[in-house]
């Protein structure tokens, strides 16, 4: 029995083998089909005519998930801390708001039904755990917090001091009935999304407006510098092993036990 979870545990939670790079595959192409039921499911002329086809596939798809949920947990040493873990939760939500839809019937809980369907697209995070790019990326977004933390605070700041002086400028008269509403306006305006809604009608005010969209383009370069930097950075191979013990996914090709806890890890 041992040998059997041991080998189970090597397929569902590794991809260093060809039985757990094919599980990777298999996974893959059900979460891919998934998102796109959800999609089809959404548009009515496809859904008038195919709805009780698509809750059926969903239906099958949820039972291959399902199952998966509860493999994971029986052959793992710590069923507990895989629950409460980042993919533990993302799997338990890519099973459940199916379940829920069973729950919820009637008029009044159609909205909530409607969003719990949403929710089944966070099954494509799942992606994350299987491919190296994805751990760079999170190691790079990581690394820059604090440095992208300052930075939105500085951002915050300009945007409230922008907004000020152009409510003094314009005024309510053309628009800028007041201080939060010409920050929002200086907020569309440097981010350059610009949805026209207010605008200066003065010519201190246009001119300011020009300083605050040149700002705009040099301010987006920033976080994309700061995480494109860290990106560069040179790493150690990370292999796919999964620490039995705490679950932890970061070890070196090279290591033997654990980094977080010690636990010895799976040859």
């Amino acid at each position: 029995m041992n040998k059997i979870k041991q080998k189970l545990y090597e397929i569902i939670f590794e991809a260093d083998t060809p039985a757990g790079k094919l599980f990777d595959v298999v996974l893959l192409i059900v979460i891919l089909v998934s998102v796109v039921l959800v999609m089809l499911e959404s548009v009515p002329s496809i859904a008038a005519n195919n709805l009780p086809t698509l809750h059926k596939l969903e239906w099958i798809i949820t039972g291959i998930f399902t199952v998966e949920y509860v493999l994971r947990i029986l052959i793992t040493k710590k069923p507990v801390r895989y629950i409460f873990s980042f993919y533990g939760i993302i799997d338990f939500l890519s099973v459940i708001p199916t379940y829920l839809s069973l729950i919820f019937v009637g008029s009044h809980s159609l909205v909530v039904i409607r969003m719990l369907r949403l929710i089944r697209v966070f099954r494509i995070l799942k992606l994350t755990r299987y491919t190296s790019a994805g751990q760079s990326l999170r190691r790079a977004l990581w690394a820059s917090r604090e440095k992208i933390s300052v930075f939105i605070f500085l951002v915050l700041i300009l945007v409230v001091i922008i907004g000020t002086i152009m409510y003094l400028v314009e005024g309510e008269t053309h628009g800028f009935k007041s201080i939060p509403t010409s920050i929002y306006w200086a907020i569309v305006t440097l981010t350059t999304v610009g949805y026209g809604d207010i605008s200066p009608a003065t010519a201190l005010g246009q001119f300011l407006a020009s300083i605050v969209m040149i700002l705009g383009y040099a301010i987006i370069a920033v976080p994309t510098g700061i995480v494109t930097s860290e990106l560069m950075k040179p790493t150690s191979k990370k292999n796919t092993q999964v620490c039995p013990n705490c679950m932890c996914e970061t070890h070196d090709d090279d290591a033997i036990f654990c980094k977080k806890c010690g636990t010895e890890l799976n040859p």
